[in-house]
């Protein structure tokens, strides 16, 4: 059963820059009976404004002789682990009490819910959704007004009113983060709120164990329930009533991510992959030198070529109408690109577009300086290199290894051997190479600017 701490802060001031908790309010609830409780009054350590006093009650000499925040600190993280933090306008409470927890050099991070969005979604047509307003609406008493615990048991009376309209009427949906509607009833809806929110690989199992689809994510959590909100077709409904287990692989990076998704795929075909089993690219930019060694490029099908494609296309047309824009960009011949054919010039040396390579005017020397731009654009700076990421951890980095330029897998090892190669190639796993992996390390290495390149020649 999801457990959610329902907190209320009061404060020296709106900045969470420079303004301090004086009092913190932390109800647990289960969703149906609060199970445990902490409010304390804290020394800020500064001045309280009059106009603060003025509206909470809270004195300078009422938090003389209160804990200051560090002597409550543990307290809040023991009793709020493994919670889901709830608040009306909880960027407001969530990012003060991170803010106090910054000072001791302590990561506070808790997922989030927040009353005031809740409301605006489950209970509309309100003119204000302020604390004390929506609840005079709706009949929630609010005693002690702006002082932590009279908020915290009325935010709490009013998640407890939310959590049941949502269950009642939208099937879970705004407070789970996903639709309950259509789920197979033997998944463990607990596990599925404890998936990491995290860069990784995600597969879905049926009740006889096949691993019926295989994705991959920068959030895992976010995306797998980005799936249980999806009724658009009747195979995503089909699918998602199917899943009866969930396993994931933290990865560390989108690039390996990626990779092993792609891999995984190839090998375990599951049934609701079937786009990502095929290539979806089915034609590539190819390239090769003429019998007068003019470097020549052309599009054709990567299911009839052995060697792999600079980069790849959904459709024929788009890949000639990418060529052509890199024939009017570098001055490239189209006939030797394949995009013109005529047994002499082609039609654009006519108009004086084209230096007469075709021809033999302009000699292969000249015409490959140009050439040359297009091929390096998609090619890898280096034949022999290891790409160097984030890890799954702070203490570790990843990397790929390509080698004659081609993919010979990915591996983890630990940031002090970084400067070891030899210990960084022996972390390696191997795996396949192939058209798709290509495509996905060539657009990657010329896209993104979240790794490093160790050459190795």
């Amino acid at each position: 059963m999801s457990l959610y701490s329902i907190i209320d802060i009061e404060t020296t001031g709106g900045s969470v820059r420079t303004d301090k908790i004086t009092e913190i309010a932390i109800y647990i609830t289960n969703g149906t009976n609060i199970v445990d409780k902490f409010v304390s009054l804290i020394d800020p350590e500064c001045l309280i404004p009059y106009q603060i006093t003025a509206l909470t009650g809270i004195t300078n000499q009422m938090v003389q002789g209160a804990p200051k925040f560090y002597e409550v600190a543990r307290k809040i993280v023991e009793i709020t682990e493994d919670t889901v933090f709830v608040a009306h306008n909880a960027s407001f409470d969530y990012s003060f009490v991170k803010r106090e927890f910054e000072r001791l050099g302590y990561r506070y991070k808790r997922e989030t819910l927040c009353t005031v969005k809740l409301s605006r979604k489950l209970i509309p047509g309100y003119k204000s959704y302020s604390l004390g307003n929506l609840c005079n609406n709706i009949g929630i008493q609010i005693n002690n007004r702006h002082r932590a615990e009279g908020d915290v048991a009325a935010t709490t009376e009013l998640f407890h009113l939310l959590l049941e309209k949502d269950k009642s009427s939208f099937e879970g949906k705004f407070i789970s983060g996903f639709s309950l509607k259509g789920l197979n009833p033997i998944l463990d809806i607990e596990k599925v709120k404890n998936l990491p929110q995290k860069c990784g690989v995600y597969y879905f199992y049926d009740s006889d164990d096949n691993l019926i689809y295989i994705g991959k994510s920068k959030n895992i959590r976010k995306r797998v329930y980005s799936h249980f909100n999806n009724d658009k077709t009747q195979r995503a409904l089909r699918m998602k009533s199917e899943i009866v287990q969930i396993g994931y692989e933290i990865t560390g990076n989108e690039l390996i991510a990626l990779l092993l998704e792609s891999e995984e795929i190839k090998k375990n075909k599951p049934c609701y992959n079937r786009a990502q089993r095929r290539t979806i690219h089915q034609y590539g930019l190819y390239y090769y030198y003429d019998e007068h060694n003019y470097l020549r490029f052309k599009i054709d099908k990567n299911s009839t070529n052995t060697d792999l494609p600079l980069t790849s296309y959904s459709s024929k047309k788009m890949g000639f109408e990418h060529l052509a824009y890199w024939c009017k960009e570098l001055e490239l011949c189209e006939k030797l690109c394949g995009l013109y054919e005529t047994a002499g010039a082609c039609f654009y040396h006519g108009i004086g577009e084209c230096k007469g390579a075709c021809i033999g005017l302009e000699n292969s020397v000249s015409y490959n300086v140009r050439a040359k731009k297009l091929l390096s654009t998609y090619s890898y700076d280096q034949d022999d290199m290891l790409i160097v990421l984030s890890g799954k951890c702070e203490d570790e980095l990843a990397t790929v290894l390509i080698k004659n330029g081609k993919y010979v897998g990915f591996g983890y090892f630990e940031k002090s051997v970084l400067n070891n190669i030899d210990l960084v190639i022996d972390s390696i796993n191997s795996y396949s190479d192939n058209k798709d992996v290509q495509q996905i390390l060539r657009t990657y290495v010329k896209t993104k600017n979240d790794f490093k390149i160790i050459e190795l020649r």
